[in-house]
């Protein structure tokens, strides 16, 4: 493998970092979510890299991006990405998102000022109104400030012993991730949420939705529903995976990716 390329974007009055693996290949942008960084998508990024040039920006907050002291709603994601896709002159990009990234990438779709080919939701954060207010009361920001007192390799350590079945390059990256949220970041989950409904309805291009078989977010029932509202939507189930299904079935979740992209092309 190459080496990636890093760089730095100015966008809305902050920088936003990014890993590409470059090339004259259509691009595809991979959104993280809470707590991640563009790093996270390491083993998805290369399956993708001989056929696609894949960006992989880190959120306002997280990794080398700047971390302003407000300014963390969707809507202010969604405008980082737009801006992002203008300042690299992206053609047409198909946008990917997990969870926190996925509700970015579902908005910037829904308001068809990206010029996007396509778009791909994994698991996305389409929350009730009583689950986003049980998530905001729960105690996930003090955990997180607590994780921010310890080592990187106590964070690894716990988290092998939480999720033996991950590999440690991803186990490690998300250490290293999380250590790079800032606790700004959390303000994400302050509801009220964009209406998850209304976005999907108004999203006008292809879009591949994929969700674990035992997700606790986007269940199958409520994935039916979505294809309801909007027929250009069509779901990909893939099996033993959660809500960390990038980090669970990475090589799997690239597979059903690349072959909705070469649809695409």
């Amino acid at each position: 493998m190459t080496p990636w390329l890093r760089g730095v974007r100015e966008t809305n009055g902050i920088n936003l970092h990014y890993l590409r693996t470059g090339g004259a290949n259509p691009p595809v942008v991979l959104l993280h979510g809470l707590m991640g960084s563009g790093a996270c998508w390491t083993p998805v990024a290369r399956v993708l890299e001989s056929g696609f040039d894949v960006v992989m920006p880190d959120a306002r907050g997280h990794g080398g991006s700047s971390a302003p002291h407000h300014g963390y709603r969707y809507d202010d994601h969604a405008s980082d990405v737009e801006g992002l896709i203008r300042g690299l002159e992206l053609s047409r990009p198909v946008l990917l998102g997990h969870s926190m990234g996925g509700m970015t990438a579902a908005v910037v779709a829904s308001r068809g000022a990206a010029g996007l080919r396509g778009l791909v939701l994994v698991d996305p954060t389409f929350l009730s109104p009583e689950r986003q207010r049980e998530v905001h009361d729960s105690d996930v920001a003090e955990q997180h400030r607590q994780a921010l007192g310890l080592s990187r390799s106590d964070l690894v350590a716990q988290a092998r012993a939480r999720h033996p079945r991950r590999s440690l390059e991803l186990i490690e990256l998300l250490a290293e991730a999380r250590l790079n949220t800032r606790l700004d970041a959390f303000d994400v989950l302050t509801p009220p949420n964009p209406g998850y409904r209304d976005v999907v309805r108004a999203i006008d291009v292809p879009t591949l939705l994929v969700i674990g078989d035992h997700s606790p977010v986007v269940t199958l029932e409520m994935a039916t529903e979505l294809r309801s509202l909007n027929p250009r939507v069509r779901i990909e189930q893939v099996q033993d995976a959660g809500h960390g299904l990038p980090y669970e079935q990475p090589e799997r979740l690239a597979e059903v990716v690349a072959s909705f992209l070469r649809e695409l092309a």
